[in-house]
């Protein structure tokens, strides 16, 4: 079985893909002319010894059109095969071909790194693709769940939980997790995962990629841990643009197409916290251990009961947690009414981690936070309905 297979006869790219491969990735790489369009996927197959490669790379040198339609019912045939257009792209093409199945379209003169980084995503796809094809016969047509990670005040670290969990969930799920920034002002997601987004919300909730789920893909961040991120505007003017209308639209898409949705809300109760509470199934509550921030949380709480925008599962997480500060975690559960689920402890490495836009959880060192939110993660494993997660009393060491 060849892991990659390439359609082209320019010998110059096929140079440049065995290049990104070599020495990296695992598997060989088979070069395919461009006359085996016309024999279709049966055609190709039995050129590579009968067994779909993980990713087909259809390009240069083809006429789009005919590598469209292969891989439309390539796609159909063999969804867990990753495909990749090479032409230059533009917004019609890159339309059509995410409604034909094509992973990622990319012009022929890609760099050998980023071509790399390109067909080690498309691997990660395939095999999760693969393992949830091989979970049974029936497809799961259910919606992912959206986890909103909230807090009323700012500065208790909500970022840093909301990235952790998704990089944990990440390795349940691996490029089955999107992680979005509703801090539609001063979101600092791609800060905190290292990232220079070539698209923004604004972009995602607006245009095509607002009508079709698989274009809203291409409008998304990769992250190397093997999740999706869609960041924050590029200015806080763009948030004028943004609607709880499109907020609710957006996550309903992407419901559609991951397993897991976080999303890390701005502070308060504004129109798109409200927007996001409305289609979460989960609801990640973040407090510090400092009375101002637990007396906000508990009127926060007072006033979702009241407006009935509780979502069905709750997770209070005590963060920056301290038996030097004066109160417990009995006087934060008694004031807020609600039990206390996961602590995470006061760190000296935690800050050096986001400011260096590697979470812990994606990182090797150990450090006093990891358990805190490696227990936030294991919150959200499948498991079976009669071992539901339960709330469990917590203490501060």
């Amino acid at each position: 079985m060849s892991r990659f297979v390439t359609v082209t006869a320019v010998r110059d790219f096929e140079s440049r893909v065995r290049q990104a491969i070599t020495g990296v990735m695992h598997g060989d790489l088979q070069t395919l002319p461009p006359e085996v369009l016309s024999t279709g996927p049966d055609g190709i197959l039995q050129q590579v010894g009968g067994v779909p490669p993980e990713v087909l790379i259809l390009g240069p040198g083809i006429n789009p059109d005919d590598a469209l339609q292969l891989a439309l019912v390539f796609d159909l045939q063999f969804p867990e095969t990753s495909l990749v257009l090479v032409a230059p792209p533009n917004p019609d093409l890159v339309l059509a071909a995410m409604r034909a199945g094509v992973r990622d379209v990319v012009a022929s003169d890609i760099e050998v790194d980023a071509l790399r980084v390109l067909l080690e995503r498309c691997c990660l796809s395939a095999g999760s693709r693969r393992r949830g094809l091989s979970l049974g016969s029936e497809p799961d047509h259910g919606k992912g769940r959206v986890i909103a990670v909230m807090s009323p005040k700012g500065g208790v670290g909500k970022t840093t939980v909301a990235t952790n969990l998704a990089i944990g969930l990440g390795k349940i799920a691996p490029m089955g997790v999107v992680l979005v920034d509703l801090d539609l002002q001063f979101g600092d997601v791609a800060t905190g995962l290292l990232l220079e987004p070539e698209h923004s919300i604004t972009e995602a909730v607006h245009g095509p990629a607002a009508q079709d789920s698989m274009v809203l893909k291409a409008f998304l961040t990769v992250h190397p841990a093997g999740v999706y991120a869609l960041c924050a505007p590029r200015t806080p003017a763009e948030s004028d643009y943004i609607t709880a209308e499109h907020v609710t639209r957006l996550l309903a898409q992407l419901a559609s197409q991951f397993q897991y949705v976080v999303v890390d809300t701005a502070p308060g109760l504004g129109e798109h916290c409200l927007a996001t509470l409305d289609q979460a199934t989960d609801g990640v509550w973040v407090c510090g251990m400092d009375v101002p921030s637990v007396r906000g949380l508990h009127k926060c709480l007072d006033v979702l009961r009241e407006l009935q925008l509780l979502p069905r599962d709750r997770h209070v997480v005590l963060n920056f947690a301290d038996r030097r500060s004066g109160i417990s975690v009995q006087d934060v559960e008694a004031t807020l009414g609600v039990p206390v689920d996961v602590v995470v402890p006061r760190s000296r490495t935690l800050p050096f981690s986001t400011n260096r836009g590697i979470p812990v959880l994606q990182g090797t060192a150990r450090d006093a936070a990891t358990k805190g939110f490696q227990d936030l993660v294991d919150r959200f494993r499948p498991q079976d309905g009669s071992k539901r997660k339960q709330h469990r009393r917590v203490v501060v060491s």
